[in-house]
Formats: C-alpha cells, structure tokens, sequence
C-alpha cells in the first residue's frame, strides 16, 4: 500500500532506505533486514491418503501459533529464521542481541533496516536487560525504518514471502516441527547463497513515484 497523495514523511523515509540500499558492501557495516511473521500450526485430524497429488481432509485442529523473525543480510545472500513462541519486545530485544554477538561479532556497526512496529525500538532492549547491556548493543546498531505503507520496502519482507511459498504452504502441526522445517529451508536457500537483486532506486522513486513528493513553490 503506497499513500494516495503527496506524503514528505514517506518520501524521506523511502529515500533513506534506498540510499542504505544503494551503498557499496562494506563487511565492517553490514546491510541486515529485519521483518516477522505468524505461523499458524494446525494438526490433522485424519491420516492423510497417498495419493496422486496427496488428498487432506478438510477437518483439523488448531495448534497455537508460532512467530518468525527473519533476518537477512540481502548483498551476501544469507538469512537466519529465529522461530519463537510468542512475538514481544523482549523475543525482540534477543534477536538484535544475537544479531550483535552471534552473527556479526567482528561488525563495528550493523544497518538494521525494519518497519515501525511498536517494538522495534531500543527501548526493547531495556525491557530486556541492565541499561550497561542495553547500552553495549545499541552502539553496535544503526536503525533505518520504512515509512508507513512501505513495507515493501523491506526485503527481509520478500525473504518471508519465499519461505511461506517454499516451506509454510502446508499444514504444521507443532512447533518443534516447525523449527526443524524451517531450519532444513534456511540451511539449503544459504547453502546456496541466493540473494535478491534489488534494482529500484532513489532515481527510480523520483520519477515512478513522483506524485508522493511535496510540490514545491518557490
């Protein structure tokens, strides 16, 4: 969804991320996407039959849900799929820290690039640990946020849409299986290193998207 009229909130935000986009790899300032997702667990209630293609009985039984975190670092074609119960500030504030510790330990700074959901702040993390500790991450991250309505703009969005097509597009029924299946994905997609070909600019934006700008009177 893109604002319907001329939005100086959204052009700035927009532009902001395209220009973190656009910047030459750097492995000292990494580039990671941030976005989640629910996964709703549904265990049959039939053992499926065999066949050509497979037939499910319509029935089921609802199992909960599980939330994903998708980290992804576009530019190396890499991501990390953290499956977690539930979807807080805390669960949050352990995946910048892991982030920080375990998958950039030698980054003297990390671009998180995130929607504006309410716990994509650092405020979370002082939800979650001391102030020293919350502090000691912090200086490790730099946040870019989409504007509002650009979610698109987020291609650790366009990492979940292939996970949900590749690997969540049947029925799961709990949340150990779900980990174990979205590991299997994560390990192959990985181990092949596919990354996204990002090819919309700051330039682009300005001529495709020029009603969203300001009208400018001088």
């Amino acid at each position: 969804m893109i604002p319907p009229e001329q939005n100086a909130e959204f052009v700035w935000r927009m532009e902001s991320v395209l220009e973190v986009y656009q910047t030459r790899y750097n492995s000292a300032f990494p580039v990671v996407c941030i976005d989640e997702a629910t996964k709703q667990l549904v265990q049959e209630t039939r053992v499926p039959i065999p066949a050509q293609p497979e037939r499910v009985d319509y029935e089921y039984e609802r199992n909960g849900t599980a939330n994903l975190f998708m980290v992804c670092e576009p530019m190396m074609g890499w991501r990390r799929v953290e499956v977690t119960e539930h979807r807080t500030a805390v669960d949050y504030a352990h995946l910048l820290r892991d982030l920080v510790d375990l998958d950039y330990p030698e980054a003297a700074k990390i671009v998180v690039v995130q929607d504006n959901l309410n716990t994509h702040s650092p405020a979370s993390l002082y939800k979650a640990f001391a102030p020293r500790e919350a502090q000691r991450i912090l200086q490790r991250l730099e946040f870019c946020h989409t504007p509002k309505h650009g979610s698109w703009l987020n291609m650790a969005e366009i990492e979940l849409s292939v996970l949900s097509r590749q690997c969540l597009d049947r029925r799961i029924a709990d949340f150990n299986t779900l980990k174990t299946e979205v590991k299997a994905w994560q390990e192959q997609r990985n181990q092949e290193q596919t990354w996204i070909d990002w090819q919309f600019t700051t330039a682009d934006a300005r001529v495709k998207l020029h009603r969203l700008y300001p009208s400018i009177n001088s």
